[in-house]
């Protein structure tokens, strides 16, 4: 079954060419990960330090190995300079009966 991840990341509206640096690299990296089935970033219209990863993985197990792989060696280290708050990190299901 798979799962939808959502990280909201706000950062500071002043390292903005920063933060497109960071993602863009670690997006390369998330895309090509074993379950990856795409990642989207959404952009806030009101608010351009305001985005939203929205990635599908193919399973649970998929999305936990990943986030495994970030805590670990994958770890992204210069992107928390670049924040304004700390990432919030959310799993949704898909319900077919909706």
């Amino acid at each position: 079954m798979a799962i939808i991840a959502t990280l909201d990341l706000r950062f500071d509206p002043t390292k903005l060419d920063d933060a497109r640096t960071v993602i863009n690299r670690v997006l390369t990296e998330t895309r090509a990960f074993d379950g990856n089935l795409g990642v989207d970033v959404l952009v806030d219209a009101n608010d351009p330090a305001h985005w939203v990863a929205h990635e599908t993985w193919q399973s649970p197990e998929h999305d936990a190995a990943y986030r495994e792989f970030r805590a670990g060696p994958g770890q992204v280290t210069d992107m928390a300079p670049l924040l304004a708050a700390a990432p919030v990190l959310t799993w949704f299901a898909v319900d077919d009966s909706l």
